[in-house]
Formats: structure tokens, sequence, C-alpha cells
């Protein structure tokens, strides 16, 4: 990565346009809502940091910040 560019697993605001209204709407229950879901960007940024540096799930930075860990 040259100095200056974003890390790959970093998604860029045009291509999370286009992918965030295929993502399901997921309502959060009154009753019994159990865990608040992480932020959607997030977790692609995670998938794509696990996927590009082949390191195992377990060993991602549980302070996860769009893709800054």
């Amino acid at each position: 990565m040259r100095k200056g560019e974003q890390p790959p697993w970093i998604v860029p605001d045009s291509l999370w346009e286009r992918v965030e209204p295929l993502l399901p709407r997921v309502e959060r229950r009154k009753h019994h809502p159990g865990r608040k879901r992480l932020d959607d960007r997030k977790v692609l940024c995670g998938i794509l940091f696990v996927l590009h540096t082949g390191i195992r799930w377990e060993y991602l930075p549980r302070s996860w910040d769009s893709g800054q860990g």
C-alpha cells in the first residue's frame, strides 16, 4: 500500500452507496431486543480486512472502527 492510499478493506462512500440499498432493513424488536446490531458498513470492512490479511476471526480487534483497529 502506497503512502496516501486507503487500505483495501475500507469501503469508499461511492461503493457503500451501491451496496447499502441491497442490505435488508431490520427493525429492532421492542420485546426481547437481544444484542444491538453492529453497523453494517463496519461489519463489511471487518470481513474485507479478514479476507485481505488472512488473519483468523478471533484475532480481529474488538475495537474495530471503520477498518482501523
